[in-house]
């Protein structure tokens, strides 16, 4: 695949990663209730103050992760990804204790899986040495 095309492709997959978790926050935010039932968490008492917190959460990472992908900051998204995958799985053990919901299980395991291939896919890009360009008119090193 030719270098242009790949980075677009890790880039829109960056995006759709962070349209996702965008989404998750919003859902969270508008029926609480709804999205710790589908994500396997209990549901919450109303309000449900806690359910907040990780919607304010998802979103801020969302944009965090969208910023990082439009700049094509390739180690700063692989750091990210990383910690997300890491993230999804102790989500996906929380699950576990917290209600055994085999279909919520599944998402955060898929979900920290996908972010550690696009992890890995990111530091091999920022590795590559077109991606070394010096401030001095963009030669490459």
């Amino acid at each position: 695949m030719k270098p242009r095309i790949r980075r677009r492709w890790l880039q829109g997959l960056a995006i759709a990663t962070g349209l996702v978790l965008g989404l998750i926050g919003l859902r969270f935010g508008l029926v609480p209730r709804s999205a710790a039932r589908f994500f396997g968490l209990d549901t919450p008492a109303a309000p449900a103050h806690v359910h907040y917190v990780v919607a304010v959460r998802d979103l801020w990472l969302a944009l965090l992760v969208i910023a990082l992908a439009v700049l094509r900051e390739w180690r700063a998204l692989a750091l990210w990804l990383g910690l997300a995958a890491l993230a999804c799985l102790a989500d996906a053990a929380i699950v576990l204790q917290a209600t055994g919901w085999m279909r919520a299980i599944l998402f955060h395991v898929v979900s920290g899986l996908i972010c550690l291939g696009l992890a890995i896919a990111c530091w091999r890009e920022a590795a590559l040495p077109e991606n070394h360009a010096k401030s001095d008119g963009g030669k490459v090193v």
